[in-house]
């Protein structure tokens, strides 16, 4: 799975190596602010691995600051999503909504200020859920800019999904550094990390239909 989202970007197994080798705070915090933003690459590469290393004997590192310094990453990559969204985006979308193509498309202003002010009321949830689902990940501040999310409700609600998948991915590294000696630590976490983006695709259906459902079908008053 790994090899597949970086195969045309990188050697996954390559720069695994590498960061296992040169680890740190600062490194997971950078490379977690790339992974949050609009730069495909995958968490799986940095918190894990990072983890698996807080676990052992002598190491400088801790995993619950692994964690926590995973998630702030995150946090700051969501950010410059949220804000190119907001700046750049949003007059796009809404150029769109009134062109001719968009008409074809049954997209109108009127369904756009729709979908903004569902954002808007409801976007706390589908902030949190998108932090753990996968491709979504990178991706769910863009409406968030684009609806003007308020601003802190969305770093409060990122933060919090983002915490979640980096625990996650954290207790998938605790967990690997009590039977898996490291030369084998990149293949188990690819093996495992199966179940996670499974996982994570269920719930991606189930909010997107929760979501379409809310935006297009009439409520009853």
């Amino acid at each position: 799975m790994l090899d597949l989202i970086t195969l045309q970007i990188f050697d996954a197994h390559e720069f695994f190596n590498w960061f296992v080798e040169n680890a740190n705070y600062w490194f997971v915090f950078i490379f977690m602010v790339i992974e949050s933003s609009f730069i495909p690459f995958p968490s799986e590469l940095v918190v894990p691995p990072a983890a698996y290393l807080a676990m052992q004997q002598g190491s400088s590192m801790n995993i619950y600051l692994v964690t926590l310094t995973a998630t702030a990453g995150a946090l700051v990559g969501a950010l410059i999503n949220y804000y190119l969204a907001l700046w750049v985006g949003r007059p796009i979308v809404y150029r769109f909504a009134n062109s001719r193509v968009g008409h074809l498309f049954m997209i109108n202003e009127e369904k756009v200020e729709k979908a903004e002010k569902y954002f808007d009321e409801h976007g706390e949830a589908s902030t949190f859920f998108g932090r753990l689902i996968p491709v979504i990940r990178q991706l769910i501040s863009l409406p968030a800019g684009i609806a003007r999310m308020n601003i802190f409700s969305f770093m409060i609600f990122t933060s919090l999904g983002a915490l979640v998948w980096n625990i996650a991915l954290a207790v998938l590294g605790y967990f690997l550094s009590t039977i898996v000696p490291l030369p084998q630590l990149y293949t188990k976490v690819e093996e495992y990390n199966d179940y996670l983006t499974y996982f994570g695709y269920g719930i991606g259906i189930l909010c997107l239909i929760y979501i379409l459902y809310r935006i297009f079908v009439p409520q009853k008053k």
